[in-house]
């Protein structure tokens, strides 16, 4: 049965999934790289990019499973792009060029509306106006009898899991500090929620953690 799931979320060891301050340099905002020590090393991560080589091994596992396996995905309107409020135009395409790394349908929720953006790759970029519910009526729809995938950023996989509607969540988590950002348990009470920790990856990068409900 298909499932919704987080996969490969970054998250610093005092919680914060992405930094302060996000903009254009810093798309994860300040310091908010540094939770993705661990994928960006890894072949996939590599072969993304059109580049040779990278680490294998756990790393590289969890990083192959956080791209496989899904018919479409769902981004918060931050994890898109810096750009707030109306859309001033159409040049903004994402943060990733010509050929975003879905290769399946992508829901973007934001409050403006916006024409899908047909990308290279097989991404097509469609903007949700209705909600996160109706968002992942449509991912589902799109996906058939694959996964869905809760891509981030931080308040779009809160809402989800606040919803009760992620079946299984991977965390990556770093060994680092980021001290402020966006905090991603903060207010949670995953166990009420029927969340369990199943399964923990230890490497030397970072701390795999497989939560299912």
């Amino acid at each position: 049965m298909p499932k919704v799931r987080v996969a490969g979320f970054g998250v610093s060891a005092d919680g914060f999934g992405a930094g302060p301050d996000q903009s254009l340099e810093n798309p994860l905002g300040r310091g908010g790289g540094d939770v993705f020590r661990w994928f960006f090393p890894t072949r996939t991560f590599r072969a993304m990019q059109g580049a040779p080589g990278g680490t294998e091994g756990v790393d590289d596992e969890f990083a192959r499973a956080a791209m496989d396996g899904f018919g479409a995905f769902i981004l918060g309107r931050n994890m898109f792009g810096p750009i707030r409020g109306e859309w001033p135009d159409d040049a903004w395409k994402g943060w990733w060029g010509d050929t975003p790394p879905y290769h399946a349908p992508t829901f973007i929720l934001t409050h403006h509306p916006r024409a899908p953006i047909v990308m290279q790759g097989g991404t097509t970029f469609h903007f949700v106006t209705e909600g996160a519910e109706a968002a992942l009526a449509e991912a589902k729809a799109a996906a058939g009898d694959r996964d869905v995938k809760i891509g981030g950023g931080v308040a779009t996989v809160r809402q989800y899991l606040r919803a009760g509607a992620v079946d299984e969540m991977h965390l990556a988590l770093s060994p680092v500090m980021l001290g402020r950002g966006e905090a991603l348990f903060a207010g949670l009470d995953l166990p009420a929620l029927g969340y369990r920790v199943t399964r923990t990856v230890p490497t030397e990068t970072a701390t795999h953690l497989v939560l299912t409900r």
